[in-house]
């Protein structure tokens, strides 16, 4: 599944420009501030409704505009064309469209490929929070397993439910009596999450290791998934009743995979904590090439990857390992500064920046 065009009408400082992109690697070229990042985002912001940079979409909307629109047309393996466009107004909100019809989000992702993000604002996924690894992570089970995608969302829907009850039981109001179907429910939800994410971990592992090394994270790099609870339904279930006082207390659950950790680590270290901003950007394309390699082997839909200012604390030797993992199928999207930067394998197909309103680009 190939995206073969991106239109940005407008996004940010882009305005009324379509680029056609080949298969395999395209590398966008261009000094800094000419929107390189932009037209990235504007890819992105197309197939999946949403921006790797912000949470608040309307900053797409170039100032003292209303308006930020992108369009992406997507080939899949039978030809078959199809046009995702997202947008976002001032006035109207926001809008993602399948062929110019609105559906539903499962079908939405089912029409692109899944999309991979390297950028230095998306370092947050080493630095932050375990709650963005936990969702990077289903987010890899859900293209790698599709039927499973719906884990996630029952657990969550669960764990809501249970805690809307704690709540309610911690302000004294109901008996806690009321919990044992809750807990049953939600045991019932974790247990296959829990197993699939390890599944999971399991399948990154020595892919993760070994794209780390190539990149420079010496000492042995891993990948390790840490659940807080793990079992079967029944087990996850006395779990909770054990915890149960300290739940009503808290009026909260304290214990399930809602507090799950993945961790990256470089020898006993936690890249984390330790590791430094170079550890950290190796250890996060180690990540999304191990995710790439596993769904390659097991013949899904690879993901696209969008690969911004990668090259800027690579060596040369490095540099040009990073593209022999590029070539051998699917697609990516590289930004770079200057072509000289880039190995020879990523210029067989250049975007040259600043942009100018390009054929097939309509106003809206």
């Amino acid at each position: 599944m190939l995206v073969t065009a991106i239109e940005a009408r407008p996004v940010r400082s882009l305005d009324l420009v379509r680029v056609e992109l080949a298969p395999g690697i395209v590398s966008v070229v261009g000094p800094n501030g000419v929107g390189k990042t932009n037209l990235v985002e504007a890819l992105y912001f197309a197939l999946t409704g949403r921006s790797f940079r912000t949470s608040e979409r309307r900053d797409l909307i170039p100032f003292g505009g209303s308006l930020a629109r992108a369009e992406a047309t997507v080939r899949d393996a039978d030809g078959l064309e199809r046009r995702l466009l997202a947008s976002i107004s001032r006035t109207e909100g926001r809008r993602h469209l399948l062929d110019g019809a609105p559906t539903d989000p499962a079908t939405l992702a089912r029409s692109r490929p899944p999309v991979a993000v390297f950028a230095p604002d998306r370092l947050s996924l080493i630095k932050g929070p375990p709650s963005e690894r936990r969702a990077h992570l289903d987010g890899f089970v859900a293209a790698r397993w599709p039927a499973r995608a719906e884990l996630r969302k029952r657990f969550g829907q669960a764990l809501a439910q249970r805690n809307a009850l704690l709540s309610r039981l911690s302000s004294g109001y109901g008996s806690p009596a009321e919990l044992d179907a809750w807990d049953a429910g939600l045991a019932e939800a974790a247990a296959p999450l829990v197993a699939t994410r390890g599944e999971a971990v399991a399948e990154l592992s020595a892919p993760f290791t070994a794209a780390a090394a190539e990149l420079g994270l010496e000492g042995g790099a891993s990948l390790e998934y840490a659940p807080r609870a793990s079992g079967s339904a029944e087990e996850i279930r006395v779990g909770l009743a054990e915890r149960r006082e300290q739940d009503l207390r808290m009026g909260r659950s304290s214990w399930g995979p809602h507090l799950d950790e993945l961790k990256l680590s470089v020898g006993s270290r936690s890249l984390r904590r330790y590791g430094s901003q170079g550890q950290q950007r190796a250890g996060l394309l180690a990540l999304l090439f191990a995710e790439r390699e596993a769904l390659l082997a097991a013949r899904r839909v690879v993901p696209l990857l969008l690969l911004d200012d990668v090259m800027s604390e690579l060596d040369p030797g490095r540099r040009e390992r990073l593209v022999r993992r590029l070539v051998d199928d699917g697609q990516a999207v590289i930004t770079a500064a200057d072509e000289e930067s880039l190995p020879a394998g990523a210029l067989a197909s250049v975007v040259r920046m600043p942009l100018t309103a390009l054929p097939g680009a309509a106003a809206a």
